[in-house]
């Protein structure tokens, strides 16, 4: 797979290891604290959408059991094939989410964890800008970006054999960018992983 076409190179390795993602990061409770502090923020029968859905455990099916209508959007095929098994409640889109068109001011709430750093970095200002349209006055924007700078490929993504590719700005960058997409930072913190680790952020769309 060529490193030149990094989309491409992200959707093969999930793909190829959605399944020993899943077990290496332990999904089922790596999100737990988030999800309960986004579900006291969001009102009864809220609508959400999370970008890079993965299977959809945990963020989407704790949402839908919630009693919030959830829509799930990823670039792996293999992925959004097994969150509509995992959720069949929920709807699941297959697409790059750059390049997603839905109407503004629809989501209470969006989520995106740990999907933002696999997309190119002069790309992820106006994915933060799209996201912030999608949300409606009042909405939250839960998502962990970069703490540093960094672009590469691990050529042996989990043991796996296969490559994986992030591109990661900076912790400030990221609250800038943020803000320059029209959203208040209400808190951000480290999350430690390995040697380093990402930044979590929760923002929101100002109210009218």
């Amino acid at each position: 797979m060529d490193v030149e076409d990094p989309k491409d190179l992200v959707r093969h390795g999930y793909d190829l290891l959605s399944a020993r993602y899943e077990r290496a990061f332990g999904s089922e409770t790596k999100y737990g604290s988030w999800i309960g502090q986004l579900l006291d923020r969001m009102p009864d029968a809220a609508t959400v959408l999370d970008v890079g859905c993965g299977t959809g455990v945990p963020v989407v099916r704790s949402l839908v059991r919630a009693g919030h209508r959830v829509t799930g959007v990823d670039t792996s095929e293999v992925q959004i094939r097994r969150a509509r098994e995992l959720v069949p409640d929920a709807d699941f889109i297959r697409a790059d989410a750059t390049a997603l068109e839905l109407p503004q001011e629809s989501f209470d709430a969006v989520v995106c964890l740990y999907a933002l750093i696999h997309i190119p970095l002069a790309e992820q200002p106006a994915m933060l800008e799209r996201i912030a349209s999608w949300l409606r006055p009042g909405g939250w924007f839960l998502g962990t970006t970069g703490h540093q700078a960094w672009t590469g490929t691990d050529e042996d993504w989990l043991g796996g054999g296969v490559a994986m590719w992030w591109s990661h700005a900076d912790a400030a960058t990221n609250r800038s960018w943020l803000v320059r997409a029209g959203l208040d930072v209400v808190h951000e913190e480290f999350v430690p992983e390995g040697n380093s680790g990402h930044v979590l952020f929760w923002a929101r769309r100002p109210a009218v």
